[in-house]
C-alpha cells in the first residue's frame, strides 16, 4: 500500500475528524474508500447500468401502452 500526504486546511481536517469519529471511522479510512471509488468510477457505474438493464429485462411490469401526465402521476 502507498502513503499519501495532503494539505488541508485546519478546520476543515478537524470538522472531518469530528464527523469520522461520530461514524465510528477514521479520516484516512473515509479518504481511501472515497478514492477507490473514485478510481473505479466507471467500472461501478458500468455495472450499475448492467444491473439495472437486467432487472428491467427481469421486471413483469407493463405500462400496457397507457401514458400519464406528471400531474396524473402525482395526483393523491
Amino acid at each position: 500500500m502507498a502513503n499519501l500526504t495532503i494539505t488541508v486546511d485546519k478546520d476543515t481536517l478537524l470538522k472531518a475528524r469530528q464527523r469520522a469519529l461520530q461514524q465510528s471511522t477514521s479520516v484516512n479510512a473515509v479518504l481511501r474508500t472515497y478514492l477507490e471509488q473514485y478510481a473505479g468510477g466507471d467500472e461501478i457505474h458500468r455495472r450499475t447500468t448492467e444491473a439495472i438493464l437486467e432487472l428491467t429485462e427481469q421486471s413483469s411490469a407493463s405500462s400496457m401502452g397507457q401514458h400519464w401526465s406528471r400531474d396524473e402521476i402525482h395526483e393523491r
